[in-house]
């Protein structure tokens, strides 16, 4: 699923962890909009030198050479080999801002809109595993850096303007990204992303009605997507629809082999 790539196409225990941090706000009232405020932002190269140390002793090796071939490196091909290669090791370790930390060196050092695509979404891959605010906010500012730099270029790009305006959700002013994912299902009413992050955020503000709606139309049109069937059982059941729920989640079932999902959908069936 969200990968056409749909926001936090992350396994279903962790988005459902992400979900209930978000502030609570009601998805669908107009309220007014106010500028982000700043904060204090930690410094990125913190991250990277906090996870050097977590390196596996069998590993360092490995990682210093190319940390020491990246800062050696002479054109921009080679530079980017050596952070994609970095990047690459630390996502597998599942050290995501770590990652995003190398792919924004080269994102910074070429101003190339491909790099700061890739860095944008890095970042807002990390931000997506945050769960420390301060954290959140750092990788939430650097994901709308790098990814509205490319959206100035190509506004039309509405999958990354529904990642810049997730990123607005858990700050001070939540509203602003929400009415940008109205802006992106105006233009696409069929778009999979911003219709799965509304109904998320209606699931997240206890609008359950409201995210059965936003559920079943993700599902008519991509029935697919997992993590969409998943929760659309949830919003059913939350609404006190059990009849509906309990199909739906042996819908689920036949879906998917995910442990993860697969345990939370006969938790729900068990409360049936």
């Amino acid at each position: 699923m969200k990968k056409t790539q749909i926001i936090l196409v992350v396994v279903v225990i962790v988005v459902v962890g992400i979900l209930y941090s978000l502030p609570r706000v009601v998805v669908d009232n107009e309220e007014n909009s106010e500028n982000i405020g700043q904060g204090d932002v930690a410094a990125a190269d913190s991250v990277a030198e906090a996870h050097d140390v977590q390196i596996p002793e069998t590993e360092r090796g490995t990682v210093s050479g190319l940390i020491a071939n990246l800062e050696n490196a002479e054109s921009k091909e080679n530079f980017t080999i050596f952070a994609d290669s970095l990047a690459s090791f630390y996502q597998k370790a599942g050290m995501y801002d770590s990652a995003a930390y190398y792919l924004g060196k080269g994102a910074d050092q070429y101003s190339d809109l491909a790099l700061m695509e890739k860095a944008g979404n890095a970042y807002y891959e990390a931000y997506g595993f945050a769960m420390d605010q301060g954290k959140m906010n750092m990788l939430a500012e650097k994901t709308r850096g790098y990814l509205n730099q490319v959206l100035e270029a190509d506004p039309d790009r509405l999958d990354l303007k529904t990642k810049v305006a997730m990123t607005y959700v858990s700050s001070s002013n939540p509203m602003q990204g929400i009415m940008m994912i109205r802006e992106v299902l105006e233009e696409d009413p069929e778009n999979q992303e911003a219709l799965y992050n509304m109904g998320v955020l209606s699931m997240q503000s206890g609008q359950y009605k409201r995210a059965v709606e936003r559920f079943e139309t993700l599902v008519g049109y991509y029935p697919e997507n997992v993590q969409g069937q998943f929760y659309l059982g949830v919003s059913y059941f939350e609404s006190k629809q059990k009849k509906k729920a309990k199909n739906q989640f042996q819908k689920v079932k036949d879906m998917t082999e995910d442990p993860m999902i697969l345990s939370s959908v006969d938790n729900y069936l068990g409360q049936l």
